[in-house]
């Protein structure tokens, strides 16, 4: 094994069991099975596996080869054989994992004939439908190894004979069972090493720690995304810590902190330990290590951890892996480091803190004489690149990216065994180092999103043999890639985003044979796809040609392309049929004209498909729409006509719907079977007939719903109300009728403001070799763009915001009064009910609506005063009431007296700033009157007190600020000579500045 092998191993432990339980097997059988040449079965067992499959549904045909014809049941699929006498010793029904699919399993229940197998030792059926384990499952005395792993899940609980198995090396129990009652029988499987568990839960198996502790041959335990129990573990302290328990895995979310003390202690001999991704892991790491001499690699990863380091962690003279990464550390990373004083700095080999919150410069790192890895990316990292990393010849992985770092590159010529520089979305400057072209190991080079400049050329890359994935993108290189052969042959990953390279189409990618993941964007190209880039790009798996200006018609690509990003570009034509084996297609903004063909051939890996602001014509495809992993539809803003198919409601998955702007007719298509719809956007069509009833009744995850500017009529179905999630509901432009409902308050989303909006970003993951593990995913943000009416100006939203909640019923023909219920949505950001017929008046309550920035309320019937509680909302940025019966003074408040006039303006009644006419009350120059016994404002002492009141404030106010500096300067000669000395050199000043800008003023003019 060489030796960048073995310094990979530790990284990954669950690899590393999962190796060791494949190398027990492969040790168990390799002296006791043959070929089926040597060995025939024995006929009962023959009968035996028959009888089993016969109760067994074989949807994937795994077991054709088991058949009445065929004697040899040894040389049967799964099956495996003792040479003499011919005993079914192996039973692996485990699918092969390049034809696994989940619809191909097999379901049924583990059948007693088996029973007949007395000299079974392995026996796998884990990624299969088996229903339950079966209570003769203890019959199997001679199992070495039982793999019941992702079984979705069996009924029922571990039968207590399950204990009977003492031969037993490997059990795996992973994502099959869910409830553990009880582990009384582990103790009992004297020979167990091996024991692992996924997705269980453990709270009412009150004895699990106890049975843990009692047995004593394991040696490797892995729970992952387990949920446990509060723990008393006093009872435990009379009990020894496991002697043979060497690895430990609790990933996921279930432990709790009572736990962590005896996590700590199971074992003194540990040798991995790996307690990551727990919330219940938070503060300081526990100083439990002082006993733990054993320790090499630890992994406390993805927890809440904070403060410093235990100083027992730096005297682990053995540890060569720790790894702290997605942690809650912010201090600088010197105070971190500073308790690995110990023997530790010499061991340790691997070293992990990315994703935490690290201020500072980065430490002397050549005091880890054996630091071989070192991860510090996405911190708050600053200063300049530390010169003592580019000292540490055994570093093999350098990852940065993410930081603040500033200044160039030094010289790299002494990390002759790097292979991973990673140093992307930083500060630094300057031209790359020479001494980049030296690392013959290199396989993975990024660079990018930062200011480095300089030419790029053959001699920086021509000897980095080994260069599997280079990133320069989002820098102001100057690329000399003249001729071919610039770029090494063996790479496959080429991100070249936001660099200048046309306006040709870069003739130098003619030689990459192996690129599986190209993105070259943003790169001002305004080209045709050359003939020759088809055939060359035969092994592409990733192809983003976006933001360019590549024109011209597409053609078929060999490449088996998983994704596929085209968008604002000015291809035209016919999309390519060869397009839809594609995962995700984005096609936006460009010119195509015809899609039919690519439409209806699309595949079932589909998961995202975007061909917005093209110029698409015809009707909406009337195909077969099996695609079971569409998430995303967008086919907003083409020229689309006719009626939308019922073949829609087949995507039972779809959580983002996007036909706007097109010409669509007839009724909204059923799309009740679309349960896990979130954002549904018709506007901007032709569609006519009533707003369906099961849009409330059966899109309960809708966010968004957005049917503006169509035909639609009849009223608003009450059971919109049952669409708690809904944050955004425009039906603006349209002719509905009828009330408001007032159950309208059960718009619970638009009640608070906690929940985050679900914005559409989509998550779609493909393989990429080695670490660069940021490539994985792509997020596409282009589900929650949306064109809103905001502030009485139509926008378009390439985010909606998280905080936007909003109502928008404006141009239809509601009657009746706005319902005072309305007022109890007070997340409310938006309210537009203009341009109906609303009567009655305003809510009193509106000024609960305390997030509101718009309201319009417009060209409406609404009569008698603007409730005064509108002042409170202070947010509000945009009001219209115009056009309305509104009477009386207009409420006194600075949000209010600051918007133009013309949103007050009305027929009659309304008075006050800002407008001009004056309310009856404020009209002081008329003689009190006295008529019918009534009493002036005066006389009763109101508006007379007000006014008295308001000139004695100013006399008062005025004199105190006068006296209050006057008198301090009259009395206080020092202050006084210096505040007339400041006075005349301010003059002085002014003077010579004003006569030095005149002089200079007059000379430009002369001139």
């Amino acid at each position: 094994m060489s030796q960048l092998a073995v310094l990979n191993m530790p990284r990954h432990p669950k690899r590393m069991g999962d190796l060791l339980l494949i190398m027990l097997a492969f040790t168990i059988f390799s002296t006791s099975v043959v070929t089926a040449e040597a060995a025939r079965c024995i006929e009962r067992e023959r009968q035996a596996l028959l009888s089993f499959k016969r109760g067994l549904l074989d949807k994937g045909n795994f077991l054709s080869s088991w058949t009445s014809s065929n004697e040899d049941c040894c040389s049967w699929r799964g099956i495996s054989c003792h040479n003499q006498p011919s005993h079914v010793i192996m039973l692996n029904l485990r699918p092969d994992m390049d034809q696994y699919h989940p619809s191909k399993k097999i379901e049924g229940e583990i059948g007693s004939s088996l029973l007949e197998l007395k000299y079974l030792k392995h026996l796998d059926l884990s990624l299969n439908n088996f229903t339950r384990i079966p209570n003769f499952i203890g019959s199997f005395t001679s199992l070495n190894y039982l793999n019941l792993s992702y079984n979705d899940f069996m009924v029922g609980t571990i039968p207590s004979q399950l204990g009977n198995l003492t031969n037993l090396h490997v059990l795996d129990f992973r994502n099959s069972i869910e409830m553990i009652d009880s582990l009384h029988w582990l103790p009992h499987l004297s020979s167990l090493r091996i024991l692992k568990f996924e997705n269980a839960n453990f709270t009412k198996a009150v004895d699990w720690l106890k049975s843990i502790k009692l047995a004593t041959s394991l040696s490797s335990l892995e729970l992952t995304y387990c949920e446990f129990p509060k723990v008393d573990t006093s009872f435990l302290s009379h009990l020894n810590s496991s002697n043979s328990l060497r690895d430990l895995s609790v990933s996921g979310y279930g432990i709790h902190p009572t736990m962590i003390p005896w996590l700590l202690n199971v074992s003194s001999n540990l040798v991995n330990l790996i307690l990551n991704n727990n919330d219940g892991i938070r503060g300081l790491v526990p100083n439990y290590f002082a006993n733990m001499e054993s320790l090499e690699h630890i992994d406390l990863s993805g927890n809440s951890l904070e403060g410093g380091l235990p100083k027992s962690l730096g005297n682990l003279c053995n540890l060569k892996v720790l790894l702290l990464n997605y942690n809650g550390y912010n201090g600088p990373v010197d105070d971190l480091l500073g308790n690995l004083s110990g023997c530790a700095r010499n061991s340790l080999e691997i070293l992990g803190l990315n994703g935490n919150q690290l201020r500072g410069s980065i430490p002397d790192m050549e005091t880890f004489s054996s630091l071989r890895e070192l991860y510090l990316a996405e911190n708050q990292l600053e200063g300049p690149f530390p010169f003592s990393l580019s000292q540490i010849h055994k570093l093999v992985v350098l990852h940065l990216y993410q930081n603040l770092l500033t200044g160039s590159l030094p010289d790299l010529s002494k990390l002759s065994f790097l292979r991973e520089l990673r140093v992307g979305n930083n500060k630094l400057n300057g031209s790359l180092p020479k001494s980049i072209g030296q690392l013959s190991n290199l396989v993975i080079l990024d660079v990018s999103s930062n200011n480095f400049t300089g030419i790029v050329s053959k001699s920086l890359l021509q000897k980095l043999f080994k260069l599997q994935a280079l990133d320069l993108s989002s820098n102001s290189f100057t690329l000399n890639f003249n001729s071919n052969g610039i770029l090494p042959r063996a790479l496959s990953i080429l991100k070249l985003n936001s660099l200048k390279i046309g306006p040709r189409f870069p003739s130098w990618l003619r030689t990459q044979l192996n690129l599986s993941y190209l993105d070259i964007s943003d790169a001002g190209i305004s080209d045709v796809i050359p003939d020759w880039f088809y055939p060359m790009a035969s092994k592409l798996v990733y192809l983003n040609l976006s933001f360019n200006h590549i024109n011209g018609t597409l053609q078929n690509f060999p490449a088996p392309l998983s994704t596929i990003d085209l968008s604002s570009n000015l291809f035209q034509g016919t999309i390519p049929v060869s397009l839809s084996n594609a995962e995700f297609i984005n096609l936006s903004h460009n010119k195509f004209t015809r899609f039919r063909s690519f439409f209806c051939n699309l595949t079932d890996k589909i998961s995202f498909l975007d061909i917005s602001y093209n110029i698409l014509t015809g009707r909406f495809p009337d195909c077969r729409m099996d695609w079971s992993y569409l998430f995303i539809l967008n086919l907003e803003s083409n020229n689309l006509s006719g009626i939308l198919p019922s073949s829609l409601s087949s995507l039972y998955r779809i959580q983002t719907l996007r036909l706007s702007n097109n010409s669509f007719s007839g009724m909204i298509p059923l799309l009740q079977n679309c349960t896990e719809l979130g954002f549904l956007d018709l506007g901007n069509n032709k569609l006519s007939g009533n707003i369906p009833t099961w849009i409330g009744q059966s899109l309960k995850s809708l966010e968004v719903l957005r049917l503006k500017s169509n035909k639609l009529k009849g009223s608003m179905p009450s059971n919109l109300c049952n669409l708690s999630n809904l944050k955004i509901l425009d039906l603006s432009l349209n002719h509905i009728s009828g009330e408001i409902p007032p159950c309208i308050q059960n718009l619970t989303s638009m009640a608070y403001n906690e929940r985050p909006y679900r914005d559409g970003e989509y998550t779609i993951g493909f393989d990429i070799p080695f670490s660069f593990e940021d490539e994985n995913t792509f997020e596409i943000s282009s589900a929650d763009k949306a064109l809103l009416m905001w502030k009485g100006i139509e926008y378009r939203y390439e985010k909606i915001p998280e905080q936007l909640k909003m109502i928008d019923l404006s141009c239809n023909a509601l009657v009746g009064e706005i319902p005072g219920e309305l007022t109890n949505l007070v997340a409310l950001v938006q309210l537009n009910l203009s341009r109906n017929s609303l009567n009655g008046t305003i809510p009193k309550k509106i000024g609960q609506l305390h997030w509101l920035e718009s309201l319009d309320l417009s060209h409406n019937q609404l009569s008698e005063e603007i409730p005064s509680s509108l002042t409170n909302i202070s947010s509000l940025a945009y009001l219209d009431l115009s056009y309305n019966q509104l009477s009386g003074r207009i409420p006194t408040g600075t949000q209010l007296q600051s918007f133009n006039a013309s949103y007050y303006e009305e027929k009659r009644g309304l008075c006050g700033p800002p407008l001009t006419s004056m309310c009856p009350a404020d009209e002081t120059s008329q003689p009190p009157s006295h008529s019918a016994g009534g009493k002036s404002d005066f006389e009763d002492g109101g508006l007379w007190f007000d006014v008295l009141w308001f000139y004695i404030g100013i006399g008062i106010g005025f004199n105190f600020a006068f006296w209050g500096v006057c008198g301090t300067l009259l009395i206080n000669t020092s202050w006084r000579r210096t505040y007339f000395g400041f006075l005349s050199n301010l003059r002085d000043f002014l003077h010579v500045t004003i006569s030095i800008k005149w002089s200079k003023l007059k000379r430009r003019i002369q001139g």
